[in-house]
């Protein structure tokens, strides 16, 4: 067991256990922990996802016609693009929602006018929407969908004509001809491939699902998922190895004993995987496994990446056969990291479905510029540091660090002071109800660890370890009941859970010695992202109602060796306007004023300095906020 390190490394282990039988929320400091026999604040049953769907069926109901019913169903009340839920349909339930409504993914195909109205109905159907949030469809083929989905409410009754029929026949005849050639050509890909390199494909996809967010993934009618009791794949329920993973199943089994989906599955996720890492896939959520998907997300990329100025532009793929996604994949990585170090890459994250879309920024505007000039001239008040812009204060502190190793002000080192004072201007300069930065207490600790080698020992070390400063506006109890104590004690639950995520991340950039790979982590963030309504899924975000999000994770170099995912910047807001590109650029720009700040402070450590961040326990967010 690892004992808690806040504010007294020199606690007695007597003393050391007391304490970790007490309770570390603000609002019960000093009491039992688990002594109460209800949680102080409850949350609605439905909050989150749940509500979400309960929300969208009822304006599908309500909606004046059926066509502006599926436009609310597929856009879940307008909080996800439409394109991520058409991209969601097996095969059979997407040819039917092209040939009844019109609506389509696929840009080369050419959109089939729908039906008349007042045709004579040859068949009813059905439409509704499933508890994981997917829009489901009745086919002829198919009986009534409550039979084979836990749907949330009821459904709507969907005419068909004869000429839907035809259509739809004609549609569907078309794409299992493709789908038989796809799968067929897939498994010539794995079969030409080998055992070893299927082998290797197996065991690195296992990799891929243990160490990255959750995701939820379509072949057909079937789910693949790492996400919670739901699990289908390697993950948080399922251990490597584990007999129900569908990758850990297929390591001993013949080629030929692949189902068609599990076969699209490996093809399709080594492609992604291929083309970007493992952060690949989560661009893929909550859509379909076939390569025409695939094909579909990598074309989207290559646009991308091509529109930035210079060097070898990625010609598209010749087919969407395997041999040519792979192809793309290829160039598509190589020209990631050509382009990277000219442009910022980032993420959307939409949150009901999960889902990810890579981007490249543009340059920053007037906006990104103000709220840096903003941020900048709060920060220089309150440190001994100058410049117009935060490269300027960097290169200040640069100039001269000794002060980041002493006291300042309240706090004990300049380092612990200047986190707090950036984050506490980010809040006011961004406009947000709380913004954040995470990292490690003692630098001290992980340069002597390095310098022995004891990754084993990085390994065992535990929350505590690590800290979050975060800083409400006190304005932001309003969203809390107007309480200052459910303030602080929110403010805190979030404080632990971005010191498990320093915990979760930081391993991921050492040796993989059997203690490393036996522990839990995820590989560690490299680029930011704004989220939109991420207080669906994660029961700390519904709690704490995280709605709009910006994070810019940053490296920091300790002995000459880059930790990615050291520590990051976050700006959280529970309503209003959602960020932008604009607000994640002067973010971004701000994360990395701090995560330089921490690597001179790293060097300082290095010669013989120590710095060990005290403060950002569970008492000092009740006493800044509460007190």
């Amino acid at each position: 067991m690892t004992l808690p390190t806040e504010r007294d490394a020199a606690l007695s282990r007597k003393a050391a256990l007391v304490k970790a039988r007490q309770s570390r929320r603000p609002s019960r400091l000093g009491q039992r922990a688990g002594a109460t026999t209800t949680p102080d604040y409850l949350v609605a049953e439905d909050a989150g996802f749940p509500g979400l769907l309960k929300q969208t069926w009822q304006q599908a109901v309500a909606a004046p016609d059926l066509p502006k019913a599926v436009d609310v169903l597929l856009t879940l009340a307008g909080h996800v693009p439409a394109d991520i839920q058409m991209r969601a349909l097996p095969t059979a339930d997407e040819y039917a929602l092209k040939v009844l409504f019109g609506k389509t993914w696929r840009e080369d195909i050419p959109i089939v006018d729908p039906a008349e109205d007042g045709a004579p109905a040859a068949f009813l159907g059905e439409i509704g929407l499933n508890t994981s949030g997917r829009v489901v469809i009745r086919v002829p083929s198919k009986g009534p969908l409550a039979g084979e989905h836990n749907l949330v409410g009821g459904v709507l009754r969907v005419p068909w004509s004869a000429q839907h029929l035809s259509d739809y026949q004609a549609e569907l005849s078309r794409a299992a001809q493709r789908s038989r050639e796809s799968v067929a050509d897939c498994r010539e890909w794995l079969a030409a491939a080998g055992e070893a390199a299927r082998h290797d494909m197996l065991e690195n996809l296992q990799e891929a699902a243990q160490r990255t967010a959750p995701f939820v993934l379509y072949s057909g009618d079937r789910q693949y998922t790492n996400f919670r009791d739901q699990n289908t794949l390697t993950g948080k329920t399922l251990w490597p190895g584990h007999p129900d993973c569908a990758l850990s199943s297929l390591a001993t089994v013949p080629l030929d004993l692949w189902s068609d989906s599990d076969v699209l599955m490996v093809v399709c996720l080594t492609l992604l995987v291929r083309s970007s890492g493992f952060a690949r896939i989560e661009e893929a959520n909550n859509t379909q496994l076939t390569p025409e998907h695939v094909a579909h997300l990598l074309e989207g990329t290559r646009q991308a990446y091509n529109s930035v100025p210079g060097g070898e532009l990625v010609p598209p793929a010749r087919s969407t056969k395997a041999a040519a996604l792979g192809d793309l994949a290829d160039a598509l990585a190589r020209r990631r990291i050509e382009i990277t170090p000219k442009v910022q890459l980032y993420r959307e994250i939409h949150g009901p479905l999960m889902h990810k879309i890579e981007r490249v920024a543009g340059a920053p505007a007037d906006a990104a510029q103000r709220l840096e000039a903003e941020l900048t001239a709060r920060v220089r008040e309150r440190l001994p540091i100058s410049g117009s812009t935060l490269g300027e204060l960097g290169a200040s502190i640069e100039a001269a660090p000794e002060w980041l190793a002493k006291p300042h002000g309240e706090f004990g080192t300049g380092l612990e002071s200047l986190v707090y004072e950036t984050v506490t201007a980010a809040t006011a300069a961004f406009n947000v109800d709380f913004a954040m930065s995470r990292g490690m207490r003692s630098l001290t600790a992980l340069i002597e660890a390095l310098r022995a080698e004891d990754f084993a020992k990085i390994a065992t070390w535990d929350i505590p370890h690590f800290f979050c400063c975060v800083v409400p506006t006190p304005d932001a109890s309003r969203h809390f009941g107007g309480s200052s104590a459910h303030l602080a004690d929110t403010a805190w639950s979030i404080s632990a859970r971005m010191q498990y995520n320093s915990w979760h991340f930081l391993v991921g950039n050492l040796p993989k010695v059997p203690e490393i790979v036996a522990r839990d982590y995820f590989v560690p963030p490299r680029i930011p992202d704004i989220a939109y309504y991420s207080d669906q899924h994660h029961h700390g975000h519904v709690a704490a109602k995280v709605r709009f999000s910006i994070r810019s994770p940053q490296a920091v170099r300790v002995l000459g060796r880059t930790f990615n995912g050291f520590m990051d910047l976050r700006l959280l807001r529970c309503e209003g306007l959602p960020f932008d590109e604009q607000d994640l650029l002067a973010a971004h720009r701000t994360s990395a004023f701090i995560a330089k700040a921490t690597s001179l402070a790293a060097s300082l450590v290095a010669d013989g300095a120590d710095i060990e961040i005290a403060k950002f326990d569970s008492q000092w967010h009740w006493e800044k906020i509460a007190g």
